[in-house]
């Protein structure tokens, strides 16, 4: 009746070091990469310290994320919102695209790209009616373990850096007692344990230590987990 899984934006480098441990701690995660940015270089000064932003290449992609789920995050990660519909429908369906022939299997998640609103209606009823993914994640946290309503605007349960709520809710969760499904759904971006103070990658291996292992919880990618509870219609 417990499910627990993650979901990482943007493919960046630093997902290597994320999924080493998750592994460690049989954790499972999805991660949402954008086909046509692979291998550039970037980053921007935080903090007074240099964050790197740089993507991993396309011909590491199936080694690093093997035992994870690869999900759509368009090819160029543009607020979907402002686009036309045959935008949407190429920057999908084209990502979509690309990683199933990188990762050998059909790729069918997804993460809307961008901060602020950055899906609404129209969007998630382009990418329901023209493309192939059959789910796709906000950035809308509702403190909450409720299975989403619409897997076209699922909403996750918190951020990884807001740390009060993430480990009040994972302390919660552990405790939980419950006879309907439950869902504890938590997302973010790899890079930010180089500069997040109150999220650092030490504090990250202590939550995944506290909510992992536990008997009654079931640990998976995004999609198995959605599959399994009956939320896909395709």
């Amino acid at each position: 009746m417990k499910y627990f899984t993650f979901s990482f934006d943007d493919g960046v480098t630093q997902d290597k070091r994320l999924i080493e441990i998750f592994n460690k701690y049989g954790l499972k995660s999805t991660f949402n990469l954008n086909s046509s940015l692979f291998g550039l270089k970037g980053g921007w000064e935080q903090g007074g310290k240099w964050l790197n932003h740089n993507k991993v290449s396309p011909f590491e992609v199936k080694e690093i994320y093997a035992g994870h789920e690869v999900a759509v995050h368009t090819l160029t990660h543009p607020n979907l919102t402002g686009e036309n519909d045959d935008t949407v429908e190429y920057q999908v369906e084209e990502d979509r695209k690309q990683l199933s022939r990188l990762v050998g299997y059909e790729v069918r998640g997804m993460a809307y790209p961008c901060g602020g609103v950055n899906n609404d209606d129209r969007v998630a009823g382009v990418i329901k009616e023209k493309t192939g993914v059959c789910f796709s994640r906000t950035i809308t946290s509702t403190y909450s373990f409720d299975l989403p309503k619409n897997v076209y605007r699922l909403d996750p349960s918190v951020h990884v850096c807001d740390t009060e709520n993430l480990f009040r809710m994972a302390e919660e969760f552990i405790q939980l007692k419950t006879e309907k499904p439950q869902l504890f759904y938590v997302w973010g971006h790899s890079y930010e344990f180089d500069v997040t103070p109150n999220m650092s990658w030490e504090r990250l291996e202590e939550f995944c230590k506290l909510i992992s292992g536990k008997e009654d919880i079931v640990y998976d990618t995004n999609i198995k987990i959605l599959s399994r509870l009956g939320l896909l219609d395709k």
